[in-house]
């Protein structure tokens, strides 16, 4: 269950600038009188649309609900936009600026996106993957239509951030030290482990009915020999990513062009704003 906001599935940064300087009968008026233009494509957009593909035997394995700040009136629009791009939606939630995350846990949501900051904070607090989407993104690549590809930075997003304080608050060469002693200790699931362990689940449900495919990544700061303890990690978790990148350092963005992922998820500004240049990416803070 993947619950998203509209900003974040469709492109309305001319609507939203109206209803950030407070008119919001003026925002109404203009979603009413757009009801019937389809909004243009969103950062997510490709994510949402292939992973609803997994539904296209019949068998309902994928669902996207819509959790927005939006009024009722605008969630008419995102419906009839939604009918339009062929993506199929049947529950919505809108709260006429109110924050929704409350309605994660009685979505059972996976995941919830966003590019309101203050909602997924609340949401990762509340225990549930969020990330707040960078609407200055690049859109994904259309190179790979029969895959979902979702790349993820490890520690503080699919790991905790036990070792992340190290590094920050001793330095690189206590990092080190730390994981090195420790590599056989797996690390505590970050936010981002039950949406992992969930890709690998739909991967496994739809393997034999199935033209579509899930490629995941790790795409991790770590070097070695700090990139043991996040590999037995994920073995012991019984999860599996079909690709690693340990960076130590390195400019993630330049990587994730080559991959192209529909969507990559880190904890680090620096990190998401390289990567924004050239995928979807989405700040998990």
């Amino acid at each position: 269950v993947v619950a998203i906001s509209s900003r974040a599935l469709f492109n309305l940064e001319e609507e939203n600038r109206i209803f950030e300087a407070g008119d919001n009968e003026g925002y109404m008026k203009l979603q009413l009188d757009r009801i019937d233009v389809p909004a243009a494509p969103g950062i997510a957009y490709s994510l949402i649309r292939k992973l609803l593909r997994f539904n296209d035997d019949g068998v309902q394995r994928v669902e996207v609900v819509i959790l927005s700040r939006n009024d009722p009136v605008s969630g008419m629009r995102i419906f009839k936009s939604s009918a339009a791009a062929d993506i199929k939606l049947q529950r919505g939630v809108f709260t006429q600026g109110r924050p929704p995350f409350g309605y994660l846990r009685p979505l059972r949501a996976h995941l919830f996106l966003s590019v309101n900051a203050q909602d997924v904070r609340e949401a990762l607090n509340a225990g549930f993957p969020a990330a707040r989407v960078l609407v200055e993104s690049v859109k994904a690549s259309d190179a790979w239509p029969n895959e979902v590809r979702i790349a993820f930075d490890g520690d503080a997003v699919l790991f905790s951030d036990e070792a992340e304080r190290v590094y920050q608050e001793e330095g690189l060469p206590a990092f080190v030290q730390h994981e090195a002693r420790l590599a056989d200790t797996p690390l505590a699931e970050g936010p981002f482990k039950p949406l992992l362990a969930a890709l690998n689940h739909l991967q496994r449900q739809a393997a034999a009915s199935q033209t579509m495919r899930i490629r995941t990544a790790l795409v991790t700061a770590r070097s070695a020999p700090a990139h043991e303890r996040a590999v037995r990690t994920l073995l012991d978790w019984g999860i599996t990513v079909d690709e690693a990148m340990f960076l130590g350092g390195l400019e993630k963005g330049p990587f994730l062009r080559e991959f192209e992922p529909d969507f990559f998820f880190d904890d680090q500004r620096g990190h998401v704003a390289s990567a924004a240049q050239h995928v979807p990416a989405g700040h998990v803070s």
